[in-house]
């Protein structure tokens, strides 16, 4: 059963960068889609962005241009860059990995979270 592990979340001031890390506990994450959301305080848990099994990824408007995704299937590690971040960005994000069945889409297998607080 795989396991996703987060790190990489901190405090940084506006117009700073982060990077996340999600670790798989074994070599078979690297043939699923891995999602990123996150979830502020009060609000709902939004999808951030994606990357599919072979490094193609995609990103919300929100953060399109200053967010960036990657994977290293090497060393069971996805990635997330986190650039000119703004106060709104301030969450909780999570990794998930990506199922589908019957063309529905779900995540099943979930983080713990890190907290990026933007001041």
């Amino acid at each position: 059963h795989v396991q996703l592990v987060e790190s990489g979340g901190g405090s940084v001031q506006a117009g700073g960068s982060l990077r996340l890390s999600c670790a798989a506990s074994d070599s078979t994450y690297s043939r699923y889609c891995i999602g990123w959301f996150r979830q502020a305080l009060g609000r709902e848990r939004e999808g951030v962005g994606g990357i599919d099994s072979d490094g193609v990824t995609s990103y919300a408007d929100s953060v399109k241009g200053r967010f960036t995704g990657s994977r290293d299937n090497a060393k069971n590690t996805l990635n997330l860059e986190l650039n000119s971040l703004e106060i709104q960005d301030t969450a909780t994000y999570y990794c998930a990995r990506q199922r589908t069945n019957g063309g529905s889409r779900y995540f099943d297998v979930w983080g713990q979270g890190t907290q990026v607080t933007v001041s």
